[in-house]
């Protein structure tokens, strides 16, 4: 079960994690677990209770998150960037009773206890020095055995950017298989040490990053947020497995170019979006990273495919389905289409939800036939290697053809001067759709948009150029170290509205 997750490889005396200061040992991680779950049910959480989460990467994000679903509750992790107006929308619509909340988070917002209590309707749980104490001091309540593995333990909120956000509904079975398929796919071992610093919210984090090592009996690093001078020193030093998304090996890459090494880290995953290609050549020829790159999302607990870390390794691919799990390209008719050919890929395994949260419609859509319909184009090619094309909602049709923003992407990205680049379609009158690039330069560098249509004539087909080109100093990113493209869309049709 994933409340005691720790437990398939336990050593008491061995670290399971550090922060900051603090080492917390196995035992010592266990007993704290079960004083969450402990006063937790003392303040009347039970098996099937909604418990939102909002809390920073922190070993307490951690003991709330394992000792919620102990009791056979179900967690409800949210997004720190959320305004009070959208957590409010969560609540209600995973019908939460209660929420856990650090103490600092409710400072920055304003608010007191009470008028969260009023404003949302939960009781509200402050993981501050009280709480700690109550924790410590208090005798440990016998919980129920829970045991149950097909049981839902974790709501998670898509990100939305089609409409309101829909909760994908993860049992135990989901997020433990997933924890054991990755620790395959990656090669785990037991003395690894990961560092956690994607936020602890978001799926990727959390499995691969935080279930993975603890199932395995190996030890995290956890870090609040990604500053680039504390990660960096940080993988000087002893850590042997980074978990991370596209923009923070940008970030890296600049540490290569000042002869900065990372001796021990041995697997460099990437994750959370498409890695491209430039990039991904640019950390192994220039720092040596052992980069991988694979393929998950939320309603697959995330985990679907690797590259394998002993064996073949294909740039701008997801690699191989990781084992146990299901991958098949689907025409529009779900019929399975052959190597070469793009269309949707599907994925079918114990990693897959149960559903969404109280949308029939929704879960029937997105589970039909058993398969899991990612919303992703793809192709595989002879070896059964998976190639992300893109988002299906993200695809451009100019003039009826066909245009893949990453296609774009990964050409831009071949110019010496281009540090982030995102292409989205914009209304045009006589194409329907045409192509914008959003290009943010590397420090020093210069690059006119004539010049960048003179580099990408060579490499794309004419109706796949942009028509416009917009240099900014940095790219929007969201809470995962996506770039927002939705935020890109929405600032693209203001500025076409407004007339600029």
């Amino acid at each position: 079960m994933v409340g005691d997750i720790y437990k398939n490889n336990f050593n008491g005396e061995k670290i399971a994690l550090n922060f900051k200061d603090r080492s917390v040992s196995y035992s010592q991680l266990d007993q704290t677990v079960l004083g969450y779950a402990s006063q937790l049910k003392k303040m009347g959480v039970s098996k099937g209770d909604k418990v939102v989460l909002s809390c920073l990467n922190s070993p307490e994000f951690i003991y709330s998150y394992l000792g919620t679903v102990r009791n056979g509750a179900i967690i409800v992790p949210v997004n720190l960037q959320l305004t009070m107006e959208e957590i409010a929308f969560i609540v209600k619509d995973s019908e939460a009773k209660f929420m856990i909340m650090q103490p600092a988070i409710l400072h920055k917002a304003k608010l007191t206890k009470e008028s969260v209590e009023n404003l949302l309707g939960v009781t509200l749980i402050i993981l501050d020095e009280a709480w700690a104490k109550l924790v410590c001091e208090s005798p440990i309540e016998e919980l129920e055995d829970f045991s149950d593995e097909n049981a839902i333990s974790t709501f998670l909120y898509t990100s939305g950017t089609t409409g309101k956000p829909k909760a994908a509904m993860l049992t135990h079975k989901n997020l433990v298989r997933n924890s054991e398929q990755c620790y395959v796919g990656i090669c785990g071992q037991p003395d690894d040490i990961y560092m956690c610093v994607l936020p602890m919210f978001h799926v990727f984090a959390f499995t691969a990053c935080i279930l993975v090592p603890l199932w395995s009996g190996a030890t995290i690093t956890i870090v609040e947020s990604f500053q680039p001078k504390e990660v960096i020193e940080l993988l000087a030093g002893n850590i042997t497995v980074f978990m991370g998304v596209p923009a923070m090996y940008v970030v890296l890459l600049e540490a290569g170019k000042k002869n900065i090494t990372f001796p021990n880290l041995r697997m460099a995953v990437s994750g959370g979006a498409a890695l491209p290609v430039e990039i991904y050549r640019q950390c192994r020829e220039i720092m040596n990273l052992p980069v991988i790159e694979g393929y998950g999302l939320t309603e697959a607990s995330p985990a679907c495919s690797f590259n394998p870390f002993y064996g073949v390794q294909k740039e701008g691919s997801i690699g191989l389905p990781i084992a146990s799990i299901e991958c098949k390209i689907f025409d529009e008719h779900d019929m399975e289409l052959p190597a070469g050919e793009v269309g949707e890929l599907v994925v079918r395994g114990d990693n897959v939800m149960l559903g969404y949260y109280n949308q029939p419609k929704e879960t029937e859509e997105a589970l039909r036939g058993g398969w899991l319909h990612t919303g992703d184009l793809a192709k595989t090619d002879d070896e059964g290697y998976i190639y992300i094309v893109d988002r299906i909602k993200d695809m451009i049709i100019v003039a009826g053809l066909n245009v893949y923003p990453r296609e774009v992407e990964e050409a831009i990205y071949q110019h010496p001067a281009v540090k982030e680049a995102a292409v989205i379609g914009v209304s045009d009158p006589l194409r329907g759709e045409s192509v914008k690039a959003i290009i943010a330069l590397k420090e020093g560098t210069e690059c006119g948009s004539r010049d960048m249509m003179r580099f990408l004539k060579e490499k794309l087909a004419s109706y796949k150029l942009p028509r416009r080109i917009e240099f900014v100093p940095a790219l929007p990113k969201n809470s995962s170290g996506k770039i927002a493209k939705l935020v890109l869309r929405q600032q693209s049709e203001q500025a076409a509205s407004s007339g600029k």
